[in-house]
Protein backbone atom coordinates (compact mmCIF):
# COMPACT_ATOMS: atom_id res chain seq x y z
CA UNK A 1 0.00 0.00 0.00
CA UNK A 2 1.73 3.55 -1.23
CA UNK A 3 1.57 6.06 1.61
CA UNK A 4 -0.26 9.41 1.47
CA UNK A 5 2.21 11.20 3.33
CA UNK A 6 5.27 10.66 5.32
CA UNK A 7 4.14 11.12 8.75
CA UNK A 8 0.65 11.44 10.51
CA UNK A 9 0.19 12.72 13.84
CA UNK A 10 -2.84 11.61 16.16
CA UNK A 11 -3.53 14.93 18.39
CA UNK A 12 -2.11 18.54 18.71
CA UNK A 13 -1.38 19.21 21.95
CA UNK A 14 2.00 20.02 22.86
CA UNK A 15 3.90 16.78 21.57
CA UNK A 16 1.61 16.41 18.60
CA UNK A 17 2.82 19.93 17.55
CA UNK A 18 6.06 20.53 18.70
CA UNK A 19 6.41 17.17 16.55
CA UNK A 20 4.56 18.52 13.60
CA UNK A 21 6.73 21.70 13.05
CA UNK A 22 9.63 19.76 14.10
CA UNK A 23 9.24 17.16 11.23
CA UNK A 24 8.36 19.30 8.87
CA UNK A 25 11.18 21.67 9.30
CA UNK A 26 13.30 18.73 8.03
CA UNK A 27 11.16 17.73 5.12
CA UNK A 28 8.74 15.28 5.85
CA UNK A 29 5.20 15.97 4.79
CA UNK A 30 3.04 15.81 7.93
CA UNK A 31 -1.19 15.31 8.37
CA UNK A 32 -2.45 16.20 12.24
CA UNK A 33 -5.68 14.60 13.17
CA UNK A 34 -7.44 16.29 16.16
CA UNK A 35 -10.66 15.71 17.91
CA UNK A 36 -10.79 19.57 19.00
CA UNK A 37 -11.35 22.92 16.86
CA UNK A 38 -8.06 24.32 17.13
CA UNK A 39 -4.53 23.14 18.70
CA UNK A 40 -3.65 23.42 22.05
CA UNK A 41 -4.78 20.41 23.74
CA UNK A 42 -5.84 20.12 27.13
CA UNK A 43 -3.15 21.74 28.72
CA UNK A 44 -3.71 24.54 26.12
CA UNK A 45 -7.47 24.39 24.70
CA UNK A 46 -8.61 27.16 23.20
CA UNK A 47 -4.96 28.65 22.73
CA UNK A 48 -5.44 30.58 19.93
CA UNK A 49 -8.91 32.12 20.59
CA UNK A 50 -7.62 33.14 24.38
CA UNK A 51 -4.49 35.01 23.49
CA UNK A 52 -5.83 37.42 21.16
CA UNK A 53 -9.05 38.47 23.25
CA UNK A 54 -7.95 40.98 26.05
CA UNK A 55 -9.54 39.51 28.90
CA UNK A 56 -9.89 38.60 32.63
CA UNK A 57 -9.68 34.89 31.26
CA UNK A 58 -5.97 35.59 30.18
CA UNK A 59 -4.90 36.82 34.07
CA UNK A 60 -6.94 33.52 35.54
CA UNK A 61 -5.27 30.97 33.73
CA UNK A 62 -1.90 32.82 33.89
CA UNK A 63 1.56 32.69 32.36
CA UNK A 64 1.92 29.14 32.27
CA UNK A 65 -0.85 28.85 30.48
CA UNK A 66 -0.20 32.05 27.82
CA UNK A 67 3.35 30.06 26.74
CA UNK A 68 1.66 27.69 24.53
CA UNK A 69 0.50 30.87 21.76
CA UNK A 70 3.66 30.98 21.14
CA UNK A 71 3.88 26.92 19.84
CA UNK A 72 0.32 27.35 18.30
CA UNK A 73 1.39 30.15 16.23
CA UNK A 74 4.18 28.31 14.94
CA UNK A 75 2.63 25.25 14.37
CA UNK A 76 -0.18 27.50 12.26
CA UNK A 77 2.86 28.56 10.12
CA UNK A 78 4.41 25.70 9.21
CA UNK A 79 3.59 23.34 6.41
CA UNK A 80 1.63 21.58 8.15
CA UNK A 81 -1.74 19.55 6.86
CA UNK A 82 -3.91 20.35 9.94
CA UNK A 83 -7.18 18.59 10.41
CA UNK A 84 -9.38 19.78 12.98
CA UNK A 85 -12.65 18.29 14.41
CA UNK A 86 -11.48 14.76 13.07
CA UNK A 87 -12.23 11.30 15.32
CA UNK A 88 -9.71 8.23 14.89
CA UNK A 89 -12.14 5.45 15.46
CA UNK A 90 -9.31 3.03 13.81
CA UNK A 91 -5.57 2.38 13.59
CA UNK A 92 -3.85 -0.24 11.87
CA UNK A 93 -0.20 -1.86 12.24
CA UNK A 94 0.80 -0.55 8.46
CA UNK A 95 0.01 2.68 9.76
CA UNK A 96 -3.35 3.48 8.02
CA UNK A 97 -5.66 5.48 10.04
CA UNK A 98 -9.45 6.06 9.77
CA UNK A 99 -11.44 8.83 11.07
CA UNK A 100 -14.30 10.11 10.31
CA UNK A 101 -14.46 14.31 9.62
CA UNK A 102 -17.54 16.07 8.77
CA UNK A 103 -20.21 12.98 8.73
CA UNK A 104 -17.74 11.23 6.19
CA UNK A 105 -15.52 8.10 7.50
CA UNK A 106 -11.78 8.26 5.54
CA UNK A 107 -8.49 6.96 5.84
CA UNK A 108 -5.15 7.83 5.18
CA UNK A 109 -2.09 5.91 5.29
CA UNK A 110 1.41 7.35 6.40
CA UNK A 111 5.17 6.14 6.31
CA UNK A 112 5.51 6.61 9.97
CA UNK A 113 2.38 7.10 12.49
CA UNK A 114 3.06 9.45 15.89
CA UNK A 115 0.35 9.00 18.69
CA UNK A 116 -0.06 12.04 20.94
CA UNK A 117 -3.43 11.44 22.20
CA UNK A 118 -2.03 12.58 25.78
CA UNK A 119 -3.96 12.27 28.92
CA UNK A 120 -7.19 11.71 30.57
CA UNK A 121 -8.52 11.96 34.41
CA UNK A 122 -8.55 9.16 36.75
CA UNK A 123 -12.15 8.26 37.57
CA UNK A 124 -12.53 8.74 40.74
CA UNK A 125 -15.42 6.08 41.45
CA UNK A 126 -16.75 7.43 45.29
CA UNK A 127 -20.81 6.89 46.19
CA UNK A 128 -22.67 9.42 44.28
CA UNK A 129 -19.86 10.33 41.65
CA UNK A 130 -22.84 10.27 39.16
CA UNK A 131 -25.45 12.47 40.03
CA UNK A 132 -25.60 15.90 38.29
CA UNK A 133 -23.46 18.51 39.95
CA UNK A 134 -20.18 16.39 40.26
CA UNK A 135 -17.48 16.46 37.55
CA UNK A 136 -13.40 16.10 37.24
CA UNK A 137 -11.80 19.22 38.45
CA UNK A 138 -10.24 19.30 35.29
CA UNK A 139 -13.36 18.91 33.04
CA UNK A 140 -14.50 21.92 35.07
CA UNK A 141 -11.05 23.15 33.62
CA UNK A 142 -11.72 22.80 30.24
CA UNK A 143 -14.90 24.42 30.71
CA UNK A 144 -13.13 27.55 32.14
CA UNK A 145 -10.61 27.68 28.99
CA UNK A 146 -13.03 27.22 26.36
CA UNK A 147 -16.26 29.13 27.32
CA UNK A 148 -14.89 30.85 30.97
CA UNK A 149 -17.60 29.14 32.30
CA UNK A 150 -17.98 29.11 36.35
CA UNK A 151 -19.20 26.38 38.58
CA UNK A 152 -22.13 27.72 40.13
CA UNK A 153 -23.12 27.66 43.92
CA UNK A 154 -21.22 26.57 46.55
CA UNK A 155 -18.10 24.38 45.22
CA UNK A 156 -15.71 22.05 47.06
CA UNK A 157 -12.64 20.68 45.01
CA UNK A 158 -11.67 17.47 46.41
CA UNK A 159 -8.91 14.59 45.76
CA UNK A 160 -5.20 15.13 44.87
CA UNK A 161 -2.53 16.15 42.34
CA UNK A 162 -0.86 19.38 41.35
CA UNK A 163 -4.06 20.12 38.76
CA UNK A 164 -6.38 20.07 41.58
CA UNK A 165 -4.34 22.72 43.81
CA UNK A 166 -4.24 24.45 40.12
CA UNK A 167 -8.10 23.98 39.22
CA UNK A 168 -8.80 25.38 43.16
CA UNK A 169 -6.44 28.70 42.91
CA UNK A 170 -8.13 29.18 38.96
CA UNK A 171 -11.82 28.91 39.90
CA UNK A 172 -11.25 31.41 42.94
CA UNK A 173 -9.24 33.94 40.51
CA UNK A 174 -13.05 33.41 38.17
CA UNK A 175 -14.93 33.87 41.29
CA UNK A 176 -16.43 30.58 41.87
CA UNK A 177 -17.38 30.26 45.78
CA UNK A 178 -15.13 27.55 46.72
CA UNK A 179 -16.34 26.47 50.20
CA UNK A 180 -13.61 23.77 51.03
CA UNK A 181 -10.79 21.81 49.89
CA UNK A 182 -10.40 18.63 50.52
CA UNK A 183 -6.81 16.55 50.18
CA UNK A 184 -6.69 12.62 50.15
CA UNK A 185 -2.60 13.52 50.70
CA UNK A 186 -1.94 12.47 54.08
CA UNK A 187 1.33 13.13 56.38
CA UNK A 188 2.42 9.89 55.58
CA UNK A 189 2.63 10.55 51.94
CA UNK A 190 4.65 13.68 52.75
CA UNK A 191 7.35 11.59 54.74
CA UNK A 192 7.37 8.57 52.16
CA UNK A 193 8.09 11.62 49.49
CA UNK A 194 10.67 13.36 51.56
CA UNK A 195 13.84 11.18 49.88
CA UNK A 196 12.88 12.31 46.19
CA UNK A 197 13.40 16.20 47.28
CA UNK A 198 16.79 16.42 46.28
CA UNK A 199 16.46 15.12 42.56
CA UNK A 200 13.44 17.49 42.28
CA UNK A 201 15.52 21.05 43.21
CA UNK A 202 16.93 20.38 40.06
CA UNK A 203 13.92 21.85 38.62
CA UNK A 204 12.67 23.95 41.88
CA UNK A 205 10.50 26.38 39.54
CA UNK A 206 7.77 23.26 39.84
CA UNK A 207 8.30 23.86 43.74
CA UNK A 208 8.15 26.77 43.95
CA UNK A 209 4.75 27.13 41.96
CA UNK A 210 2.88 24.43 44.59
CA UNK A 211 3.84 26.62 47.24
CA UNK A 212 2.76 29.50 45.66
CA UNK A 213 -0.55 27.96 44.88
CA UNK A 214 -0.69 26.69 48.75
CA UNK A 215 -0.17 30.28 49.54
CA UNK A 216 -2.88 31.32 47.45
CA UNK A 217 -5.74 29.32 48.68
CA UNK A 218 -4.91 29.91 52.17
CA UNK A 219 -5.17 33.70 51.37
CA UNK A 220 -8.39 33.81 49.43
CA UNK A 221 -9.75 32.05 53.44
CA UNK A 222 -10.84 28.30 51.42
CA UNK A 223 -10.32 25.60 54.41
CA UNK A 224 -7.79 23.41 53.10
CA UNK A 225 -8.77 19.56 54.93
CA UNK A 226 -6.05 17.19 54.79
CA UNK A 227 -5.66 13.58 54.73
CA UNK A 228 -9.64 12.78 54.07
CA UNK A 229 -11.22 9.63 53.84
CA UNK A 230 -14.53 7.96 52.98
CA UNK A 231 -15.06 10.56 50.46
CA UNK A 232 -18.81 10.41 49.33
CA UNK A 233 -21.53 12.76 47.81
CA UNK A 234 -24.79 13.30 49.54
CA UNK A 235 -28.42 13.99 47.16
CA UNK A 236 -30.03 11.15 45.14
CA UNK A 237 -31.09 13.55 41.97
CA UNK A 238 -27.85 16.29 42.48
CA UNK A 239 -25.22 16.89 44.71
CA UNK A 240 -26.29 18.53 47.55
CA UNK A 241 -22.90 18.30 49.80
CA UNK A 242 -20.05 15.27 50.59
CA UNK A 243 -19.21 13.28 53.46
CA UNK A 244 -16.26 12.77 54.70
CA UNK A 245 -13.67 11.34 57.23
CA UNK A 246 -10.59 13.32 59.25
CA UNK A 247 -8.77 12.29 61.86
CA UNK A 248 -11.61 9.48 62.60
CA UNK A 249 -14.60 12.00 62.35
CA UNK A 250 -17.24 12.33 60.03
CA UNK A 251 -17.83 15.83 58.37
CA UNK A 252 -20.21 16.95 55.80
CA UNK A 253 -20.33 20.37 53.56
CA UNK A 254 -23.32 21.11 51.82
CA UNK A 255 -22.45 22.31 48.34
CA UNK A 256 -23.90 22.64 45.27
CA UNK A 257 -20.84 21.66 42.66
CA UNK A 258 -17.94 18.84 43.50
CA UNK A 259 -14.84 18.87 41.36
CA UNK A 260 -13.25 15.17 42.12
CA UNK A 261 -9.73 14.63 41.07
CA UNK A 262 -6.51 11.71 41.15
CA UNK A 263 -4.44 12.56 38.88
CA UNK A 264 -4.06 11.48 35.25
CA UNK A 265 -3.30 8.55 33.93
CA UNK A 266 -1.76 7.89 29.90
CA UNK A 267 -4.56 7.75 27.01
CA UNK A 268 -3.72 3.71 25.78
CA UNK A 269 -6.72 3.25 23.87
CA UNK A 270 -4.71 3.40 20.29
CA UNK A 271 -1.61 1.74 21.40
CA UNK A 272 -3.89 -1.07 22.94
CA UNK A 273 -5.96 -1.22 19.84
CA UNK A 274 -2.67 -1.87 17.93
CA UNK A 275 -1.48 -4.65 20.56
CA UNK A 276 1.62 -2.91 21.49
CA UNK A 277 3.34 -3.66 24.26
CA UNK A 278 2.56 -2.25 27.47
CA UNK A 279 4.05 -1.98 31.13
CA UNK A 280 2.54 -1.49 34.35
CA UNK A 281 3.18 1.58 36.31
CA UNK A 282 3.27 0.25 39.81
CA UNK A 283 3.40 3.88 41.73
CA UNK A 284 0.43 5.78 39.95
CA UNK A 285 -1.24 2.51 39.17
CA UNK A 286 -1.47 2.69 35.20
CA UNK A 287 -0.45 1.41 32.08
CA UNK A 288 1.88 2.68 29.92
CA UNK A 289 3.26 1.87 26.07
CA UNK A 290 7.11 -0.12 26.15
CA UNK A 291 9.31 2.84 24.31
CA UNK A 292 12.82 3.26 22.97
CA UNK A 293 14.77 6.66 23.94
CA UNK A 294 12.86 7.93 20.84
CA UNK A 295 9.67 6.47 21.81
CA UNK A 296 9.22 4.16 19.00
CA UNK A 297 7.09 1.52 20.46
CA UNK A 298 7.45 -2.74 19.82
CA UNK A 299 5.07 -2.49 16.46
CA UNK A 300 7.83 -0.95 13.63
CA UNK A 301 6.64 2.70 12.01
CA UNK A 302 4.60 3.39 15.11
CA UNK A 303 5.91 6.22 17.96
CA UNK A 304 3.86 7.56 21.21
CA UNK A 305 4.98 10.98 22.57
CA UNK A 306 4.15 12.93 25.23
CA UNK A 307 1.06 12.53 28.53
CA UNK A 308 0.21 8.98 26.51
CA UNK A 309 3.63 7.58 26.55
CA UNK A 310 3.57 7.87 30.83
CA UNK A 311 2.69 11.28 32.40
CA UNK A 312 5.68 13.89 32.61
CA UNK A 313 3.84 17.06 32.75
CA UNK A 314 3.67 19.60 29.51
CA UNK A 315 7.28 20.60 28.83
CA UNK A 316 8.36 17.47 28.78
CA UNK A 317 5.58 16.24 26.22
CA UNK A 318 6.95 19.07 23.83
CA UNK A 319 10.62 18.34 24.29
CA UNK A 320 9.36 14.35 23.31
CA UNK A 321 7.27 15.28 20.36
CA UNK A 322 10.24 17.07 18.83
CA UNK A 323 12.52 14.01 19.75
CA UNK A 324 9.82 11.51 18.25
CA UNK A 325 10.13 13.73 15.20
CA UNK A 326 13.78 14.08 14.90
CA UNK A 327 14.11 10.08 14.62
CA UNK A 328 11.38 9.83 12.02
CA UNK A 329 13.20 12.27 9.81
CA UNK A 330 16.09 9.95 10.16
CA UNK A 331 14.24 6.59 9.85
CA UNK A 332 12.93 8.26 6.16
CA UNK A 333 15.82 9.65 5.86
CA UNK A 334 15.88 13.24 5.63
CA UNK A 335 18.99 13.43 8.20
CA UNK A 336 21.65 11.38 9.68
CA UNK A 337 21.50 9.21 12.60
CA UNK A 338 24.92 11.56 13.69
CA UNK A 339 22.91 14.33 12.69
CA UNK A 340 19.69 12.89 14.66
CA UNK A 341 21.49 12.07 17.78
CA UNK A 342 23.37 15.84 17.29
CA UNK A 343 19.81 17.57 17.76
CA UNK A 344 18.59 15.29 19.91
CA UNK A 345 21.47 16.21 22.64
CA UNK A 346 20.27 19.16 23.81
CA UNK A 347 16.62 18.01 24.00
CA UNK A 348 17.38 14.56 26.08
CA UNK A 349 19.24 17.17 28.84
CA UNK A 350 15.82 19.04 28.76
CA UNK A 351 13.73 16.10 29.29
CA UNK A 352 15.82 14.95 32.06
CA UNK A 353 15.25 18.10 33.77
CA UNK A 354 11.81 18.42 33.24
CA UNK A 355 11.32 15.19 34.69
CA UNK A 356 13.30 15.86 37.49
CA UNK A 357 10.00 16.44 39.41
CA UNK A 358 8.47 13.64 38.59
CA UNK A 359 9.65 10.83 41.45
CA UNK A 360 8.40 13.47 44.12
CA UNK A 361 5.16 14.05 42.79
CA UNK A 362 4.54 10.76 41.98
CA UNK A 363 5.46 9.48 45.80
CA UNK A 364 3.53 12.09 47.18
CA UNK A 365 0.07 11.69 44.78
CA UNK A 366 -0.36 8.26 45.38
CA UNK A 367 -3.85 7.57 43.72
CA UNK A 368 -6.10 6.20 46.67
CA UNK A 369 -6.85 3.23 47.64
CA UNK A 370 -10.40 3.88 48.27
CA UNK A 371 -10.32 5.42 44.85
CA UNK A 372 -8.90 2.93 43.10
CA UNK A 373 -10.95 -0.40 43.89
CA UNK A 374 -14.77 1.18 45.68
CA UNK A 375 -15.62 -0.45 48.86
CA UNK A 376 -19.03 0.39 48.45
CA UNK A 377 -20.91 -2.37 46.22
CA UNK A 378 -23.84 0.20 45.38
CA UNK A 379 -20.63 2.74 43.59
CA UNK A 380 -21.55 2.68 39.87
CA UNK A 381 -18.08 1.65 37.94
CA UNK A 382 -19.20 1.90 34.44
CA UNK A 383 -21.17 4.42 33.57
CA UNK A 384 -21.73 3.85 30.25
CA UNK A 385 -24.00 0.26 31.28
CA UNK A 386 -24.36 1.15 34.94
CA UNK A 387 -22.06 -1.60 36.49
CA UNK A 388 -21.52 -1.03 39.82
CA UNK A 389 -18.79 -2.18 42.27
CA UNK A 390 -20.87 -5.60 44.10
CA UNK A 391 -21.86 -6.43 39.67
CA UNK A 392 -18.19 -6.59 39.26
CA UNK A 393 -17.26 -8.36 42.05
CA UNK A 394 -20.40 -10.92 41.43
CA UNK A 395 -18.92 -11.38 38.18
CA UNK A 396 -15.39 -12.46 39.90
CA UNK A 397 -17.64 -14.93 42.23
CA UNK A 398 -18.80 -16.28 38.81
CA UNK A 399 -15.78 -16.90 37.53
CA UNK A 400 -14.53 -14.00 35.78
CA UNK A 401 -10.85 -13.67 35.63
CA UNK A 402 -10.29 -10.72 33.95
CA UNK A 403 -11.66 -7.43 32.17
CA UNK A 404 -12.53 -9.72 29.08
CA UNK A 405 -14.14 -12.29 30.31
CA UNK A 406 -16.37 -9.52 32.70
CA UNK A 407 -17.24 -8.09 29.47
CA UNK A 408 -19.21 -10.52 28.31
CA UNK A 409 -20.75 -11.55 31.97
CA UNK A 410 -22.01 -7.72 32.75
CA UNK A 411 -21.74 -5.84 29.59
CA UNK A 412 -18.76 -3.31 31.51
CA UNK A 413 -16.54 -1.42 29.33
CA UNK A 414 -19.00 -1.89 26.01
CA UNK A 415 -20.51 1.27 26.10
CA UNK A 416 -19.39 4.50 23.73
CA UNK A 417 -16.57 5.02 25.75
CA UNK A 418 -14.93 1.76 24.71
CA UNK A 419 -13.58 1.08 28.68
CA UNK A 420 -12.10 4.30 28.84
CA UNK A 421 -13.12 5.29 31.46
CA UNK A 422 -13.88 2.22 33.77
CA UNK A 423 -10.84 0.19 32.39
CA UNK A 424 -8.33 1.04 35.62
CA UNK A 425 -11.07 0.84 38.22
CA UNK A 426 -12.45 -2.65 36.51
CA UNK A 427 -8.90 -4.27 36.92
CA UNK A 428 -8.36 -2.75 40.49
CA UNK A 429 -11.78 -4.61 41.91
CA UNK A 430 -11.08 -8.09 40.22
CA UNK A 431 -7.33 -7.84 41.56
CA UNK A 432 -8.81 -6.67 44.70
CA UNK A 433 -11.32 -9.62 44.52
CA UNK A 434 -8.86 -12.10 43.28
CA UNK A 435 -5.78 -11.75 45.71
CA UNK A 436 -3.82 -11.04 42.20
CA UNK A 437 -1.60 -8.56 40.68
CA UNK A 438 -2.85 -6.03 38.21
CA UNK A 439 -0.51 -7.39 35.48
CA UNK A 440 -2.23 -10.90 35.92
CA UNK A 441 -5.34 -9.33 35.52
CA UNK A 442 -4.48 -7.08 32.74
CA UNK A 443 -6.89 -4.47 30.80
CA UNK A 444 -9.76 -4.40 28.28
CA UNK A 445 -8.47 -6.16 24.30
CA UNK A 446 -9.59 -2.51 22.68
CA UNK A 447 -11.32 -3.11 19.15
CA UNK A 448 -12.25 -0.57 16.62
CA UNK A 449 -14.14 1.39 16.63
CA UNK A 450 -11.95 2.95 19.60
CA UNK A 451 -14.61 6.08 19.06
CA UNK A 452 -18.36 5.99 17.95
CA UNK A 453 -18.77 6.42 14.01
CA UNK A 454 -22.22 6.33 12.55
CA UNK A 455 -23.55 3.81 10.11
CA UNK A 456 -24.30 6.65 8.28
CA UNK A 457 -20.10 8.03 8.19
CA UNK A 458 -19.69 4.65 7.15
CA UNK A 459 -21.80 4.61 4.08
CA UNK A 460 -19.82 7.75 3.18
CA UNK A 461 -16.79 6.41 3.17
CA UNK A 462 -14.47 8.17 0.78
CA UNK A 463 -12.33 5.65 -0.34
Amino acid sequence: MSADTDLIIIGAGLAGQAAAVEAASHGLSVVVLDEQSQPGGQIYRSITRNAANESKLRDILGRDYMRGAALAREFGKADIDYRAGTSVWQVDPNCAVSFSHNGTASQITGRRLLIATGAQERPVAIPGWTVPGVMGAGAAQVLLKSSGAVPRGRVVVAGSGPLLLLVTQQLIDAGADVVALLETTRTADYLAAAGTLPGALRAPEYLRKGMAMRRHIKAAGVPVHSGVRGLAILGDKAAEGIRFKNGGAAQEIAADTILLHEGVVPNVQITRQLWCDHEWVEQQRYWRPILDDYYNTSIDGIAVAGDSAGIYGAEAAAVAGRIAALDAACRLEKITAADRDREAGPLLKQRAKYQAIRPLLDSLFRPNPEILAPADDDTIVCRCEEVSAGMIREGVRLGATGPNQLKSYMRCGMGPCQGRFCGLTVAEIIAAERGESIRDVGYYRIRPPIKPVTLGELAAFDD
